[in-house]
Formats: structure tokens, sequence, C-alpha cells
């Protein structure tokens, strides 16, 4: 039988004892929350772990950790251990999902396993986004998606222009896309105390064109469907909102679907990375219990509890019950986007970088690139296309009254923005790999996205740079 913590008759543990055992130390019973030992003012915490939190906090942190893993996978692949690179990305594994194997090379699990997680939270950002964020009214939303549509169809124009009818005609896809670390990472470095409606402007801008991606990845990677696993897919989605309409929260269960229903898209031929973006959209943006109650529950709970209970954590039960309660006060979107939010920027999308970013960039590689259609379409089309694009769709919209440029952004700001948003890397090498699966077409579109990628980031870094009233704004 549990002892009486008030000490009463039957209780193993008297008054005298109860209080005999309570620590007497004043910091032991702390007069507040008490703070962590990498918040703390030892010399390691404050000049080591403090700075780098800060920094993994920053926008551009994402960015540069991408542009870190870039620039190894170039040097790593020409280096004199080239060929370590290539055997290592070529090394296969096999995983078995049930009696399924699913086998492919360390690549293209990085390609189709991982960036699913990616595209989660991609489904997960686009979900946010038209609920509560910049897409959630026509109005505020109408100049960055026009812009986007702009931004999009510009560069697949220019690209088609050069290549349509040859065999790099399937590389439409490829200058649309924006990389959106890269691009909120430059324009954070490029101008850090811009206007506050121009990063808004751009991230939405890059939500839609992740929309846009979405879409290419579908149709650019729609070859031969098997309509079995494709179907067991469908059914997993409605076992997935079916659980969600009768209240079931464990994650456990969509964990499972969730590897359950990557398996089935893998094997049906559809990119695998759509099923992240379908987990994405479909988890709820309501929480389960009702913040006001669950504050009800704290304050009872609080107003019954000592700091020292008698025997140690005797009112664990309840606390642990309010921690359940109030992590159920926060929807299950936020909590999913917040707890993976590091993954893709700082592990997913890096060592796909690492993956994909290796090209060779011998004398002859060069001169075959320099002659390629495929190349000279990814270049114009993500430096010259994505400026035009999303500058004259933002005009249009603005001179029909359509939609409204932010406050304080001005037409060279939005150049700006719009140069920016030219870094296509890691969605446009993303989707190279599905239009051309290998061979030399794949090596100049690789070659085209990073060479554009340099060349419209450092085109917005110096239209920004250059913008006075940025620079008078920072004087201030």
């Amino acid at each position: 039988m549990r002892p009486s913590i008030e000490g009463a008759p039957g209780s193993l543990v008297g008054d005298e004892d109860r209080v005999a055992h309570r620590p007497t130390d004043p910091t032991a019973l702390g007069e507040g929350i008490r703070t962590p030992w990498s918040r703390s003012e030892r010399p390691l915490p404050r000049r080591i772990v403090q700075p780098l939190q800060a920094f993994l906090g920053t926008e551009s942190a994402g960015g540069l950790v991408l542009l870190a893993a870039a620039v190894i996978a170039l040097g790593w692949a020409n280096s004199p251990w080239r060929g370590a690179y290539e055997t290592l990305w070529h090394t296969r594994l096999t995983l078995r999902a049930g009696g399924v194997p699913v086998s492919q090379d360390l690549r293209h699990w990085v390609n189709d396993g991982l960036m699913a997680l990616f595209f989660l939270v991609v489904g997960l950002e686009i979900k946010r986004e038209v609920l509560t964020g910049e897409l959630r009214t026509m109005r505020a939303a109408a100049l960055p998606v026009v812009a986007a549509v702009g931004g999009m169809v510009v560069p697949a124009v220019l690209y088609l222009a050069l290549n349509a009818g040859g065999d790099g005609g399937r590389g439409w896809g490829v200058p649309m896309a924006t990389d959106i670390a890269f691009a909120l990472g430059g324009l954070t470095l490029a101008a850090g105390r811009a206007p506050g409606g121009l990063k808004p402007f751009l991230l939405t801008l890059a939500i839609v064109d992740d929309i846009g991606a979405i879409v290419v990845i579908a149709v650019v990677d729609s070859g031969s469907v098997s309509w079995v696993p494709l179907l067991v897919a469908l059914a997993l989605v409605a076992l997935a909102v079916l659980l969600r309409r009768i209240h079931v929260r464990a994650g456990a269960v969509y964990l499972a679907l969730g590897v359950a229903l990557w398996v089935a898209v893998f094997e049906s031929g559809v990119h695998a990375s759509i099923a992240g973006v379908v987990l994405g959209l479909l988890t709820p943006a309501a929480p389960f219990q009702r913040p006001a109650a669950v504050s009800r529950e704290a304050h009872r709970v609080a107003d019954q509890t000592v700091d020292d209970p008698w025997p140690p954590d005797a009112d664990a039960p309840q606390w642990l019950s309010l921690a359940r309660l109030s992590r159920e006060a926060v929807s299950p979107l936020a909590r999913l986007e917040s707890a993976l939010h590091p993954w893709p920027t700082f592990v997913v999308v890096p060592l796909f970088a690492l993956a994909n970013a290796g090209v060779r960039l011998s004398a002859d590689a060069l001169r075959s690139a320099a002659a390629s259609r495929v190349t000279l379409g990814v270049v114009v089309g993500l430096v010259v296309g994505k400026l035009v694009g999303i500058l004259g769709a933002s005009a249009l919209a603005v001179r029909t009254g359509v939609g409204t440029l932010p406050e304080g952004v001005t037409w060279r700001r939005l150049a700006g923005a719009a140069s920016v948003a030219g870094i296509g890397f890691t969605l446009s090498i993303f989707v190279a790999e599905l239009a051309f699966p290998s061979g030399a077409l794949l090596e100049h579109a690789r070659l085209g996205v990073l060479l554009a990628s340099v060349v419209a980031g450092g085109l917005g870094y110096a239209i920004l740079r250059g913008d006075r009233p940025a620079e008078e704004e920072r004087r201030r």
C-alpha cells in the first residue's frame, strides 16, 4: 500500500522524518525556472555552446551548412580520392519492409528515402501557410503567388526555347525550382535588415514554388505506374484519414502508416517523395485538447503539489498526466514541424548535396557542358528567367490591382529577392535526377544548376547590398 504523504495514521514516514529528508539547500529548492547547463555562465557553454546555438537558430545557418556540404562534394569529386566518392554513393543497401525488399544504392536512398522527410516538412509548411500564413487570404497571397507562377513559367519557356525537340527537352522543370534554404540565407546575408515584408514575400514565393516542384516531380516521374501498389497507397491514405477522424493519436500508428505508404508509393513507380507531401498535408492543424481546459488543469495540479514531496516524485503521475495534456494542447502539425525542422535543414538536405553535388570539373567536362544546350538552358532559366518572370508577374499584379508591394519594399529590393530566388540548387538537382537518370545530360544539368546558383546568388547580393535605403536603415 502506498504510504500517506501527510503522515496521517498508517503513514510509514512521520512528519519529523519527512522534514529531515527535505533538502535544505536553497539552490536545490530553486526559486524559479532553473537554468540548464547549456545556458549557464560556465566557460564552455558561454564560449562554445551558446554561440553555436545562436548560429544554428539564424535563417542563414541552413544555407551555410548546405553550402559547406556542396563545397565538400565538389572538392571530393575532383580530388585524387574521387574514386572513393563514387564507390561510397554506389554502395547498395537492401532493406525489408515486411516481406517487401527495397534495394538501392546510397545515393538513391538519400534521394528517395531521406528526401521524403524533407518533403514531409514541405507539406507541413504548405498546410500551415494555407491555414494561418500568407496563403490564408487571397489578397495577402496574391502578389507572391502571381510572382511565383511567373518565376516558374518564364524559366521553363526559356529552357524549352533552347532545348525543345532535343534529348534535353525533359529537363524543363530543372530551372523552375527555388532552394528555400539558400534563398532565405542569401537574403539574410545580403540584407539582414531588409523590410519586414520582403522575407515573408520570398518565403511564400518559395512555398508556392515548392508546390510547383511537386507537380513537376509528379509529371516528370510519371513513367510506368504499377496500379496495385498505387491503390494500396490510396487505401493507406484513406486509413490515415479514418484514424484521424476517430481520434487515434498514437504516434507509432502513424509512423507505421507513413513507412507503409512510402513503400507503396515507391513500388508504384511514382516518386516516393510524394508520400511525404501527402502525410504533411494530412497532419491535423487543430489541437486535440482545448488550451483553456489544460490551463485550468495545470492550475489545479500546481495548487495541490509542493516543491519537495516525500517520498520523492510522489506527485509524478499528476505531472506526467499534465505533460501529456499540455502536449495535446498544441496541434500535431506544430509539434511535428518543430520536432522535424532541424533534420531536413542540417542533415537531409546537406546529405543530398554531398551525394549529388560532386560534379567533375575537368577541362573536358567543362568544354562539354559549355557547348551543351541543357547547361545553357538551366543557367538562362534560373538567372534570367527567375528575375524576369518574378519581376514581370509582380509588375502585372500591381498594375492590375491584383496585388500590392509589401510595406517598405521597393522594386530594387524586389529585384534582389527575385535574383536570390534563382538559387535552385537542391530542388533543381532533384528534378534533374528525375529528368536525366544518368549520363552526360545529367552532368550538364548539375553543372548548370551549380553555375546558375552562384551567379544568381551573387547578382542578388550585389543588388541588395547596393540598396542605399537599406544601408540608411542599418545606420539608424
